[in-house]
């Protein structure tokens, strides 16, 4: 960020005011102000990363204490300008998609478009508009793509408060939307950060299907099945592959459960209508995409960057976990010689799952498996 001086600097609460109302014409839910002391979230980010909790996500420890200083990561950062876009799409019954085991179960917020691009691009709308205000600017705009502690930001610009689940939770609206943030070299008034209401609730906690919230407000990651499914690169742990389930992109599990979830609102964006019957589609059926599919199909989806083995490593789980149908085990078998040993390996645990009980027929009955 290149930080340009004035001589003069504008009225900076009617400049905040002005931000939030130009904010929500842009379709952002909610719009905060946070300094850039976040205090003792520093010592909270060391003592997860040294507890290892964060697995495979080098990127989450390789910036060190600028990820809690923002005026360190972007030099000339005076203020924070966090907030949030609601995702929660018009689709298939999220509940009833993970109560049949047959059926895949992609996290509602890759349905659609890849948030990124969506969020980012809003964000720099803004910016572009407070520079139409005051003049040209030093700014930067981060949507997950750079180690910015965006749940610690969002608190203290009073966009919500954390869950013990560790996502933000706003009263009006749970905790189905996207976070995102604005870097400026204005010196802005604050919001008052929310007071938390998870009370004595521990619903988040009990739901998680691999025991990954490991305590209130503090998530093991390779345990989350998020983590397994998107961020992993390799083989999945054994011991955590029945948990997953039918999840083969990101989890639910944990937001579903959440009381304040009642109050989320659907969003209004289109870029998030589901894609590619993605909200209702088979396991069998997504199984049988070759690369080419993959790769056009998900073109703009967020579930692209994991690539086509990742893919089908995850599907492949949720194979072994579904009844043993003959079509089910007659599509393990088309990959059971994929050029991917990653793929062949999951192959092989399914297929050794179904032998290790009696096989489901097309009609719901189950019979004992030859041949497998």
């Amino acid at each position: 960020m290149q930080v340009v001086r004035h001589d003069s600097s504008p009225d900076a609460a009617q400049l905040a005011a002005q931000i939030k109302e130009w904010g929500r014409a842009l379709g952002f839910s909610a719009v905060g102000i946070a300094g850039v002391d976040l205090g003792d979230a520093e010592g909270a980010l060391e003592a997860w990363l040294a507890a290892g909790y964060h697995g495979e996500m080098d990127y989450m420890a390789r910036h060190g204490a600028k990820r809690a200083r923002p005026a360190e990561l972007v030099p000339g950062t005076l203020s924070v300008i966090s907030v949030r876009l609601d995702y929660w799409p018009q689709a298939a019954d999220a509940n009833a998609q993970l109560a049949d085991p047959a059926r895949a179960y992609v996290s509602r917020y890759a349905l659609g478009r890849d948030y990124h691009k969506v969020l980012r691009n809003r964000l720099q709308k803004l910016a572009e508009r407070i520079e139409a205000e005051v003049g040209p600017r030093g700014h930067r705009v981060f949507v997950d793509s750079a180690p910015v502690l965006e749940v610690e930001l969002a608190t203290r610009a009073g966009n919500g408060w954390r869950g013990k689940h560790t996502l933000l939770l706003d009263r009006d609206g749970g905790s189905t939307f996207f976070l995102g943030e604005l870097f400026i070299d204005i010196a802005l008034p604050a919001d008052t950060p929310t007071a938390p209401h998870c009370g004595s609730c521990s619903a988040c906690i009990d739901a998680c299907p691999t025991g990954a919230i490991v305590a209130p407000y503090k998530v093991d990651a390779r345990r989350c099945i998020s983590y397994l499914t998107i961020e992993l690169k390799g083989a999945i742990p054994v011991a955590l592959r029945p948990q997953i389930g039918n999840r083969i992109y990101g989890c639910d599990d944990c937001q579903l459960v959440c009381p304040w979830n009642r109050f989320s609102r659907p969003t209004a964006e289109p870029d998030f209508t589901p894609r590619n019957g993605l909200d209702a589609a088979s396991l069998v059926e997504l199984f049988g995409w070759s690369e080419a599919d993959f790769a056009t199909r998900m073109a703009g989806s967020a579930i692209h960057r994991i690539g086509h083995e990742r893919w089908l490593r995850n599907i492949a789980v949720a194979l072994g976990n579904a009844p043993g149908t003959p079509d089910v085990l007659a599509a393990l078998q088309s990959r059971a010689d994929d050029p991917s040993a990653v793929v062949r390996e999951h192959v092989s645990w399914a297929l050794a799952q179904h032998r290790a009980r009696p096989a489901a027929t097309a009609d719901g009955m189950v019979q004992q498996q030859e041949g497998i």
